[in-house]
């Protein structure tokens, strides 16, 4: 089977379970963006030296995906969703998150004020994906003023994760200090 399917030429796609909406719909720019965001992560993951953050980053990058599998489920469809398997993301997800923030912090991470992105490539990198998590989460904020509330923990785990990419690239700049 092709990769193209030419479904998509006239500006749709398809959501789980066959749904057809358009391509600029909230809850594909809400999905959409946090494929940006696992890509980010995988160049992130891609240009650290720390072997800590890249577990770290790849264990998100899989929990991501979840993230968008429910995100590309219509409201209506995630009974079924459920019914056939698929993980609905909990606090479980975000308790995760806040472990490695602890261990993070408790490695003493030095900033002062505002960061400045850049000091060096993976420091860099990690920002990226921070701002690119911050937008995730407009986007699905987006989708919820659009009528369609999103599983509010998924909220709660991107604000999580964009805390915890600010402090990977603090701890980063402060190894290379």
């Amino acid at each position: 089977m092709s990769i193209v399917t030419r479904t998509g030429d006239t500006g749709t796609t398809g959501l789980m379970y066959n749904r057809r909406v358009h391509k600029s719909h909230s809850r594909v720019e809400a999905y959409g963006s946090v494929d940006e965001l696992n890509a980010a992560l995988g160049m992130a993951r891609a240009t650290t030296q720390h072997a800590f953050i890249r577990d770290s980053i790849l264990a998100i990058q899989k929990d991501l995906v979840l993230v968008m599998g429910e995100l590309a489920t219509h409201p209506g469809d995630l009974e079924r969703y459920e019914k056939d398997g698929f993980v609905i993301i909990d606090p479980a997800f975000t308790a995760r998150l806040d472990a490695v923030v602890t261990t993070v912090e408790a490695e003493g991470v030095s900033y002062k004020g505002w960061a400045t992105p850049g000091a060096t490539l993976d420091a860099a990198a990690l920002d990226v994906a921070r701002t690119t998590c911050r937008r995730a989460e407009r986007r699905i904020h987006a989708l919820h003023a659009a009528g369609e509330p999103p599983n509010p923990e998924i909220l709660v785990f991107l604000n999580r994760l964009s805390d915890l990419l600010w402090l990977f690239a603090r701890w980063v700049e402060t190894k290379a200090d």
